[in-house]
């Protein structure tokens, strides 16, 4: 089931995943098949889950985007045309793989326009820009850094946001912290609450928030002031209840330590912590053993003094049955909400920070 259905404000768009939408390697792709209101969908690339329905394959429930096996049976899906082939791999050090090299030079041939999250800048490629040039595509590298004059430091102003801020932080990369955070803002907007997301990450920017920055390309110098900046605007022109905020990688990671500048530059008032039982290594680490919530909970409780307020739990390589005895071990030696935002919702952790903060209305 998608999470959204609103209007796409940029056109149709096919998802490129070659090889990849089974993996943890294809969160973007995930990530814009669950919910995005930049594009309408029309199908996703990847030769090896041909003919099924991408979110069968991901949440188990059809939402009508068909995988296939390449771009003339994506464009046949999308009746004949589409307007973005958008790159839907999210691979290690952000590189395009290159079995998808083809199949982006076939949609500039044919005159789509590319949308790339990688840290590879496609848009800087001769032969790609020539291709965009000759048959009047763009190409979009949403991770190109922005210029520094154009960037904000950290000023203080964040103290004057009087809205309830969450950050949804992780004990992994690519664990689902975004996806709950999205559920976290619609579910509070169907209570009443006025929310807001603050993306943090590429795959956000393609889901259509409207706030946010791309944290990893960014100058570290900056970041801390990035966050508190699009938290503030966030403020001033929506007024909201409550600003959610995403997390990236995680405190503890070795490959993607994000995180403390969202503690830093957001100063939330709650954490809550996304986390995969089933996982003993770092995503892509085999040789690092996971720190684990206690040891995430503790890093948290440390940097900032705020509390993590419930568990939001990853189901991969779990059984039902197993899943539910994660939840219930979790809930009881932490005393707060654990649950499975995709199976279960986020209901509870809706009341639980409901219940610390009142003042949000719903």
């Amino acid at each position: 089931m998608r999470e959204s259905a609103a209007a796409p404000s940029d056109g149709t768009a096919v998802v490129l995943c070659e090889g990849s939408f089974a993996s943890s390697e294809g969160k973007t792709a995930h990530g814009l098949v669950r919910h995005t209101t930049r594009y309408r969908v029309v199908a996703v690339i990847d030769s090896r889950g041909a003919g099924r329905d991408a979110g069968e394959v991901l949440d188990g429930l059809p939402c009508g985007i068909p995988i296939v096996k390449d771009l003339d049976e994506a464009l046949r899906a999308a009746g004949g045309r589409a307007d973005y082939l958008v790159v839907g791999v999210a691979t290690h050090g952000g590189v395009l793989p290159d079995n998808c090299r083809p199949i982006v030079r076939q949609a500039l041939e044919r005159g789509m326009s590319v949308d790339s999250g990688l840290h590879q800048l496609l848009g800087d490629d001769r032969e790609l820009a020539a291709l965009a040039r000759a048959h009047g595509a763009v190409i979009r590298d949403i991770r190109r850094t922005p210029p520094r004059q154009a960037m904000h430091a950290f000023s203080g102003a964040i103290l004057e946001v009087a809205a309830v801020r969450v950050a949804v932080l992780g004990t992994d990369s690519a664990v689902g912290k975004r996806t709950t955070a999205v559920r976290l803002v619609e579910g509070f907007g169907r209570a009443g609450a006025r929310a807001v997301l603050i993306g943090t990450g590429q795959t956000s920017w393609m889901q259509g928030a409207r706030y946010g920055l791309i944290l990893d390309s960014l100058i570290n110098d900056f970041v801390s002031g990035e966050i508190e900046h699009q938290v503030c605007r966030a403020f001033q022109e929506e007024h909201p209840d409550v600003i959610v905020v995403e997390g990236q990688g995680s405190l503890s990671n070795p490959a993607y330590p994000g995180g403390f500048e969202i503690l830093a530059g957001a100063r939330p008032d709650a954490v809550v912590l996304q986390h995969a039982p089933a996982r003993r290594h770092y995503d892509g680490f085999p040789g690092f053993p996971l720190a684990g919530v206690e040891k995430e909970m503790a890093i948290i409780d440390l940097l900032c003094g705020k509390p993590v307020v419930a568990i939001a739990l990853n189901h991969e390589g779990l059984t039902p049955d197993e899943m539910r005895r994660h939840a219930a071990a979790y809930r009881d030696r932490h005393g707060i909400p654990a649950c499975d935002p995709l199976v279960e919702g986020v209901g509870p952790i809706l009341a639980e920070i409901r219940r610390r903060f009142p003042r949000i209305p719903g």
